[in-house]
């Protein structure tokens, strides 16, 4: 899925990031969200791309080139 970190607690790792989705669901980051990722933190509208975990957290949270995440113009 693709989204925007809509907050983001870098002491507790605790965060929401809201799906680019007609209905724009609201997912909480997975403890793991960002293990294995280049980042280390989130700001608040970061363009990110995720995954769900089976809670329906985000998790693998990445970065997502231009083409994947459907800019307009690429």
């Amino acid at each position: 899925m693709q989204g925007v970190v809509k907050s983001f607690d870098p002491a507790s790792g605790d965060g929401i990031v809201v799906a680019d989705t007609a209905d724009l669901p609201e997912f909480d980051l997975a403890a793991d969200a960002l293990a294995g990722s280049i980042f280390r933190m989130l700001r608040q509208g970061q363009r990110v791309v995720f995954d769900l975990d089976g809670d329906g957290r985000a998790t693998r949270l990445r970065l997502g080139s231009e083409a994947d995440m459907d800019t307009p113009g690429h």
